[in-house]
């Protein structure tokens, strides 16, 4: 969650590269999703997906349920990063982990993670 500029799609792209996705990370406002194969690794994890909700209105809930968002979200073998996620938040798995952005001012961040409750990091 966050503001527009507050770093978003900038954490995505770190946490990509860091998984070992080569690709270029692009946010998928205009397209909703964006799936991209993990490459091979000591877990079961093989999908990245990037969901953008800000272009989502109406009965949110109804559109994302339509789309088939809510097949990504939840398995085993994706990681799914929601941007405007607190659009849709009685949808999104009580596992989440919700990261909060806040833009201090034009180079800083203040980035707030909350875990579920019984999360052991």
């Amino acid at each position: 969650m966050g503001d527009l500029g507050s770093g978003k799609t900038t954490f995505v792209q770190g946490l990509a590269e860091g998984l070992g996705i080569k690709e270029k990370i692009i946010s998928p406002t205009f397209i909703l999703q964006r799936q991209y194969e993990i490459p091979k690794n000591k877990s079961q994890i093989t999908n990245f997906y990037h969901i953008d909700l800000y272009r989502l209105e109406g009965n949110i809930e109804d559109e994302i349920t339509k789309i088939g968002l809510k097949d990504t979200w939840g398995k085993p073998e994706n990681i799914t990063v929601i941007e405007w996620a607190d659009k849709s938040r009685e949808s999104i798995p009580a596992s989440a982990i919700w990261i909060t952005f806040e833009q201090i001012d034009e180079t800083r961040r203040k980035i707030s993670v909350n875990y579920p409750m019984g999360h052991t990091r």
